[in-house]
């Protein structure tokens, strides 16, 4: 049994230049695992606070003063890693400590007994060291706006590629890139003095409509050589919360000065789901809006319908999702819930009820490349990674250090395709 012998803290910065916490968890003297938290810029009003009053250095100062706590305890022991976080601070939305010190100690924790147990951190994560391993399918976003980039981008916040035909986890990753670079040639030839802007996640942010936007990233597919649908397909995240306008009832697709009802949201989800043969779309409605929600889901049995801000990593609103049939697919993202621990047992919920798990980024990231062991260890079926900067290549090429375990038995079984 590994115990924790030391934990320390300091203030770093992540991949948007915010203060983030980042925790050192030394096991038995000597295995030290290293954990800076990310945090986000689309966040759901049901996840976490990340730091206590918004402050990393409030948050810092609480781990220091509770860092004793911790002493003796065995690392391998996520349930209780989460107990002493929760006699630290018993609010329900981590007011006292916050879920980034919470995200951070815990999967310090993991990386710290993964090194003294001589074992790669996505098997510490299995109930059984014998099950198989497959590899989730990259999923990057490629062209973007909304809160990750500036006014003149699109509405919507994220266009995604996966190259679910990929056979190899390196023939996946190099795939994506492809895309990538082509849907930055595509925005040039239309607008010659494209500055080669980017969003949070390494994403394209021109100065162009939503329409337009998605139908760059099909064309960008199609002249890379990829048949859409089966080798390479295209996803969309809404992030429709922060288009919801709570007082007028509508999505207020402000740049583009388009405003659509539910019905007319729904209606428009629909059709881009057909029309471009979308295998994803991530928060397509409101985080409260479960009717609608299951209205997509229901008639798009060959989509991953995801929650995000709907589900924000919490195991009870996945069970209210499965009891209303409003999602096939559901983001992982610990420090939406706090604790891995949590985050585990949403996972478990998602498993029981058929719900398929993308483990993802924020947009403010660290380079470290634990949530790549996440989304092995848990069977997610896609990673959510962005596809280009240096916080989220590393997510991609720990998936090719992974490979080199012999473990994986090759790509996830995506539900369709």
């Amino acid at each position: 049994m590994p115990a924790i012998t030391s934990v320390q803290g300091r203030l770093l910065f992540n991949s948007r230049g915010n203060k983030t916490i980042e925790v050192e968890v030394t096991s038995d003297n000597k295995f030290v695992g290293r954990v800076c938290a990310p945090s986000g810029a689309s966040v759901g009003k049901h996840e976490v606070q990340s730091f206590p009053s918004n402050s990393p250095v409030q948050a810092l100062n609480v781990l220091k003063e509770n860092a004793h706590r911790f002493i003796g305890v065995d690392s391998s022991n996520q349930q209780e890693i989460y107990n002493v976080l929760r006699k630290i601070d018993a609010s329900p939305d981590y007011g006292v400590l916050g879920g980034a010190a919470a995200f951070a100690v815990s999967i310090a924790a993991l990386e710290s007994c993964s090194k003294a147990s001589a074992e790669p951190m996505f098997r510490m994560l299995s109930k059984s060291k014998s099950k198989s391993y497959r590899f989730p399918f990259p999923l990057g976003n490629v062209l973007g706006g909304g809160a990750h980039a500036g006014p003149g981008s699109p509405d919507i916040q994220e266009i995604l590629v996966s190259a679910i035909g990929a056979n190899k986890i390196d023939e996946a990753i190099a795939m994506n890139f492809k895309v990538h670079q082509r849907v930055g040639k595509e925005i040039e030839a239309i607008d010659p003095r494209f500055a080669y802007g980017k969003g949070d996640e390494g994403a394209w942010a021109p100065n162009i409509d939503n329409d337009k936007a998605i139908d760059i990233v099909e064309k960008a597919i199609i002249n890379c050589g990829f048949v859409l649908g089966k080798e390479m397909c295209m996803g969309i995240d809404f992030a429709s919360s922060s288009l919801w306008n709570d007082k007028t009832k509508r999505y207020e697709y402000t740049r583009q000065g388009i405003s659509r009802t539910r019905q007319e949201q729904v209606d428009f989800v629909n059709d881009l789901i057909s029309r471009y043969k979308l295998f994803y779309v991530e928060d397509p409605v409101n985080e409260d809006d479960f009717d609608s929600m299951a209205l997509i889901t229901k008639r798009n049995k060959t989509c991953l319908v995801t929650g995000d801000d709907m589900l924000v990593t919490n195991a009870s609103l996945v069970n209210k999702a499965a009891n209303e049939g409003a999602c096939s697919g559901a983001i992982l993202k610990v420090n939406q819930a706090g604790s891995l621990y949590e985050s585990l047992l949403f996972a478990n919920e998602c498993c029981r009820n058929n719900i398929k798990i993308i483990t993802s980024h924020r947009s403010g990231e660290s380079t470290d490349p634990h949530i790549s062991h996440i989304a092995v260890g848990t069977n997610s079926v896609l990673l959510k990674t962005g596809v280009m900067g240096g916080e989220r290549v590393s997510k991609l090429n720990e998936l090719l250090r992974i490979s080199e375990y012999g473990l994986i038995e090759g790509m996830a079984e995506i539900p369709f395709g």
